[in-house]
C-alpha cells in the first residue's frame, strides 16, 4: 500500500512521540552516545495542534505510522520542532515527503525566517534541511552535572528574582525581553509554561530594571533564558543554577548555545557536554549570546 500523508489527530500524539524518542535512540546509539531520549505526555504537540493544527503531520501506511512532522509558528519564525521517520522505514523519502507538506505550514504564515535545532551528526537529515534554504548557523551544546557538583562551586546569585504570575504586567515583560533578544513575539508559548505544574518561571532584575526571565524545570532543566544586555547574560544563568540548586533536584541540565557567556560559567562549575547540536535556519535571527532554548522543539 502506498504511504499516506495527512494532518495529526490529537489520540495520535502520543504514539508519535515513542516514534520519535525510538528514532532519536537509535540514531545516537549509531553514534556512541547511548539512548538519549525518554517518552514523555505529549503536552507541548496538543498546545500546538489547538493553536495551529497545520503544522502537525503524520505518514502511515496500512494503519501504521511510518512518521511525523511538527512545526509552530510564532510571529514572523517558523519553527521545525520534530521531523522523524521509523528507522525501519527511513531511506523511503517520507522524511521529505512530510518536509515538503510542514513547509506548506511556513508558506501560509508567509514567515521571514525558517529554523530548526538538529543534532551535528544527524548529517542525512542537515542535507534534507540544506535542500530546502536552511543552513548550519550556530553550535548548541546539551550539558549536564550532579547537583553535588554544583554544590562544591555555586556562588551567590548576582540578580533579584520575582515569580512569574499570570499578569498583564508580567507577560507584557516577556513580550518585550523576548522582542528585544529574538526579534519576535513567544506570548503563546510563556502561557503555556506558565501553565506547566513542572515548570517555575521567573523575571530577572538587576536593580530596579527587568533585565530578563529564567524558567526551572522540576527534573533541574534550565531554559527557556533570555536576558536585554549581553553583559547580563552570565549573572542570570549563575541565578537560575541556583534556583536549581535551592529546588533540590539531583541534577542541573542546560541547552546552551556556543556563543553565551553560559558556555564558560557552565563548564567551570563542573556541567560536561552530552551531546552536540545545531541550528538551523534560512536567515540569521535573534540574539544567541542573550538566549538560552529550553530544547530542540521548544527553542
Amino acid at each position: 500500500m502506498p504511504v499516506t500523508y495527512r494532518p495529526a489527530r490529537e489520540p495520535e500524539l502520543a504514539p508519535a512521540e515513542k516514534l520519535v524518542v525510538q528514532s532519536i535512540n537509535d540514531l545516537t546509539e549509531r553514534h556512541g552516545f547511548g539512548p538519549i531520549a525518554a517518552s514523555r505526555p505529549p503536552q507541548f504537540q496538543a498546545f500546538s495542534l489547538n493553536d495551529d493544527p497545520d503544522g502537525l503531520w503524520v505518514a502511515e501506511e496500512a494503519g501504521q505510522l511510518l512518521g511525523f512532522a511538527f512545526s509552530w509558528v510564532s510571529g514572523d519564525l517558523w519553527f521545525l520542532a520534530e521531523l522523524f521517520v521509523s528507522p525501519a522505514h527511513q531511506g523511503r523519502g517520507i522524511g521529505n515527503e512530510l518536509m515538503m507538506r510542514t513547509l506548506q505550514h511556513a508558506e501560509k504564515a508567509n514567515v521571514a525566517h525558517k529554523a530548526l535545532i538538529t543534532f551535528t551528526f544527524n548529517t542525512v537529515s542537515q542535507a534534507l534541511y540544506i535542500r530546502h534554504g536552511l543552513i548550519p548557523r550556530l553550535p548548541i551544546y546539551f550539558l549536564k552535572a550532579a547537583r553535588e557538583v554544583l554544590l562544591r562551586r555555586a556562588q551567590t546569585a548576582e540578580l533579584r528574582c520575582e515569580p512569574l504570575r499570570h499578569a498583564a504586567s508580567h507577560l507584557q515583560s516577556l513580550v518585550r525581553i523576548d522582542a528585544e533578544t529574538l526579534g519576535i513575539s513567544r506570548e503563546k508559548h510563556h502561557k503555556f509554561l506558565m501553565n506547566d505544574n513542572a515548570t517555575r518561571g521567573f523575571l530577572l532584575y538587576a536593580g530596579g530594571d527587568c533585565v530578563g526571565y529564567a524558567y526551572i524545570s522540576s527534573d533541574g532543566h534550565i531554559g527557556p533564558l533570555a536576558v536585554v544586555r549581553p553583559d547580563s547574560a552570565g549573572a542570570a544563568f549563575r541565578t537560575a543554577m541556583n534556583l536549581v540548586l535551592e529546588s533540590g533536584s539531583p541534577q542541573i541540565s542546560a541547552f546552551l548555545p556556543g556563543t553565551s557567556d553560559a558556555m564558560a560559567i557552565a563548564v567551570a562549575h563542573g556541567m560536561r557536554i552530552t551531546f552536540p547540536m545545531v541550528l538551523m535556519s534560512t536567515q540569521e535571527f535573534g540574539n544567541w549570546t542573550q538566549y538560552i532554548p529550553r530544547n530542540p522543539g521548544f527553542m
